[in-house]
């Protein structure tokens, strides 16, 4: 067994060694620019891209003509936050999140606010899950757009986006989701949801970093968004500059595997969440979930253990890779705002810790980790 144990899958995944080899094929073989008709090279490299479009659309019930390539669901969720806010005029400046929301969402949302849209920010309940009857409350005449994400990062609970898809769709609003954690976690299916943008990335499904995608509806509405770049008329005028065609055509092979062996992963690593889980409620007093247990990402588990704080123990897990929260914020001082949102209290939240199970997570590593976790909680609480 490797050591230190990767439990931090919610921050990023490995590189699946099947899409390593799609990469580094493409980026020996498919060199030329996408953009290049001109020639073989680019002819090559288009193929790429565009097989890589039909198996993300295919991933999540779209089809392959709405799928914009971004460099990440940060850049995807920018586009449709403020992309979308010049298209529906004065009258439509009320702009919906819910409290669940990565900063990729929150923080562009408060520039809109900034810039005079009305932003209203609905909280989910104690158990981090949203009520749709919550969000329709929120709606009025100048509403353009709701903006909730499928699988919150830091506690895993999954929202009910085909409830809130009713709601927008019988307010005539447009209804957005960050399904950065949920691609390849959750069945995801932007006709069954009602979703009219979708933000995806590459390396929280197992493909490289630096590559993601941004589903946009074209009929039924058709939803038009204004550039955040200028440059070119790449991504039909979207999203300008060279496609990196290499890290796309590995995206698009990391979502054929995760649609093909998602229903199965998510059995075998929910029970090895269910196990690490049952050992530390064995082995230790006072540790207590956060979030809802279900319905929850399958390798999520978010635990705070009274007694101890978070920043005094993970140096005391040197052998394992947790977090005690969302990775953009690791260097941010107190506890988590999310879970101080959800009223856990601050000393809990001070002391919760947060491990991502997933595709190459074994049997021998769960063991591993809950022996390591009680000795370290047990030790910090006789000796703090």
């Amino acid at each position: 067994m490797h050591t230190p144990v990767f439990l931090d899958h919610n921050a990023t995944t490995p590189l699946d060694p099947r899409v390593r080899t799609v990469l580094e094929q493409a980026q020996r073989d498919c060199f030329g620019n996408p953009s290049s008709a001109g020639h073989a090279y680019g002819w090559a490299a288009a193929e790429l891209v565009t097989r890589a479009r039909t198996q993300v659309a295919e991933a999540i019930g779209a089809e392959p003509g709405e799928i914009l390539f971004t460099s990440g669901a940060t850049e995807a969720n920018n586009l449709a936050l403020l992309g979308s806010a010049p298209t529906h005029g004065a009258h439509r400046r009320h702009l919906i999140i819910s409290n669940l929301e990565h900063d990729a969402v929150s923080a562009p949302a408060a520039e809109l606010e900034r810039r005079g849209a009305r932003l209203t920010r609905v909280a989910c309940g104690r158990d981090g899950l949203l009520d749709p009857e919550q969000v329709a409350a929120a709606l009025d005449g100048e509403t353009w757009l709701v903006s909730v994400l499928a699988a919150q990062n830091e506690i895993g609970t999954l929202q009910p986006l085909a409830d809130i898809g009713r709601v927008c769709k019988g307010a005539g609003v447009l209804f957005h989701s960050d399904a950065a954690q949920a691609l390849g976690r959750m069945d995801l299916d932007v006709q069954r949801e009602g979703l009219d943008l979708l933000s995806l990335s590459s390396h929280k499904t197992y493909g490289p970093k630096g590559v993601g995608a941004l589903f946009v509806r074209r009929r039924d509405p058709r939803v038009k968004l204004a550039p955040l770049l200028y440059g070119g008329d790449q991504e039909k005028g979207l999203r300008p500059g060279t496609l990196n065609a290499p890290g796309i055509a590995a995206f698009g092979e990391a979502c054929r595997l995760a649609v093909a062996e998602r229903a199965s992963e998510s059995v075998r690593v929910g029970a090895l969440r269910d196990r690490l889980w049952g050992r530390l409620r064995t082995g230790l007093a006072g540790v207590s979930l956060n979030g809802a247990a279900a319905p929850r990402l399958a390798g999520n588990l978010n635990v705070s253990f009274a007694g101890v704080r978070s920043s005094g123990l993970l140096p005391r897990l040197t052998t394992l890779a947790v977090s005690a929260g969302s990775a953009c914020r690791s260097g941010s001082p107190g506890p988590s705002r999310l879970l101080l949102d959800l009223g856990v209290p601050e000393d809990l939240a001070g002391s919760s810790l947060r491990i991502g199970l997933g595709r190459f997570t074994t049997d021998e590593e769960v063991t591993y980790a809950a022996d390591v976790l009680i000795e370290a909680v047990t030790a910090l609480r006789a000796n703090p």
